[in-house]
C-alpha cells in the first residue's frame, strides 16, 4: 500500500522524530547536577518513565491537569525509589525539567533525511499533547521547525490525541481534507486509533516494537516510510 496521492502529512513530536527518551534522560541528568542531587540516573530513569506514561495517559483522558501531571510523576517515583525530597523541591525540579529539555535535541535517526525526501511533494505539520511552553523550543532547537507548516498543540485546542477534535483542528488550519491526509506517530492510542478513528490514515512508527493489529501499518525505522509515501 502507498500514499503518494496525499498532500498533507501530520507528524508527532515527542517518540515520533524528537528523542524523547534520550533527550529526557540528559535533562534529568543535568536537572539532577543542578540541585546537587546525588541520584542514580538509570535507577531513577527505571522507576520514572513507565510512571511519566501511566500520567501521560491519564493527562490525555482529562483525568489529571498540566500542574498535578508535573508535580505527581517525580513525587511518584522518589517515593518509590524511598527518596525522601522535600515538596518544594520537587516543583523546583518539575519546573527545571520543563525549562532544560528543549536544550537537548536529539532526533531519532532518518529524520532530516526523512523530513528532506517529503518536503518537495507534500505539506508537513506536527500535532502534539506535549506542552506549548516546550514544543516550540524542541522543534527550533532541533532545527527542523522549518520543515511545518502549522504546529497544532492540545493546549490551544482544549483537547488532546485521541480526542478528534485536535484532528479536526489541525485539518483546518492546514486547509486538508481527511482524504488528503496522513497521520505518522508512534502512540497506537493517541495518535494511530486517534486519527483512524476520526477519518484519517494513519502508519505507526513501531519503534517500541508493539504488536499491531493486522490492519495498521508499522514501521521500524522513519525512513522506511519512504516505501509508502
Amino acid at each position: 500500500m502507498t500514499f503518494h496521492h496525499k498532500k498533507h502529512i501530520f507528524f508527532d513530536l515527542d517518540h515520533t522524530l524528537w528523542d524523547f527518551d534520550k533527550n529526557s534522560a540528559l535533562t534529568f541528568e543535568k536537572v539532577f547536577k543542578l540541585n546537587n542531587l546525588d541520584i542514580d540516573l538509570n535507577t531513577f530513569l527505571e522507576v520514572y518513565v513507565p510512571i511519566n506514561l501511566q500520567y501521560w495517559k491519564l493527562y490525555r483522558e482529562e483525568k489529571i491537569d498540566k500542574k498535578n501531571l508535573k508535580f505527581a510523576r517525580l513525587n511518584d517515583a522518589f517515593k518509590a525509589l524511598k527518596i525522601d525530597i522535600p515538596t518544594r523541591i520537587i516543583h523546583k525540579l518539575s519546573d527545571d525539567y520543563i525549562t532544560h529539555l528543549c536544550t537537548f535535541n536529539h532526533l531519532f535517526p532518518g529524520t532530516i533525511e526523512l523530513l528532506d525526501y517529503l518536503q518537495p511533494n507534500y505539506q508537513l505539520h506536527i500535532i502534539t499533547n506535549g506542552f506549548k511552553e516546550v514544543q516550540h523550543g524542541k522543534l527550533n532547537q532541533s532545527n527542523i521547525d522549518h520543515y511545518f507548516q502549522t504546529v497544532t498543540n492540545s493546549e490551544m485546542v482544549g483537547v488532546k490525541k485521541p480526542n478528534p477534535r485536535i484532528f479536526n483542528h489541525a485539518l483546518q488550519m492546514a486547509k486538508a481534507s481527511k482524504e488528503e491526509s496522513l497521520m505518522i506517530g508512534d502512540n497506537l492510542e493517541a495518535d494511530i486509533m486517534g486519527a483512524l478513528n476520526f477519518g484519517m490514515e494513519a502508519i505507526c512508527y513501531n519503534f517500541h516494537k508493539e504488536a499491531l493489529a493486522a490492519d495498521i501499518i508499522g514501521v521500524d525505522h522513519l525512513l522506511e516510510l519512504k516505501n509508502y509515501i
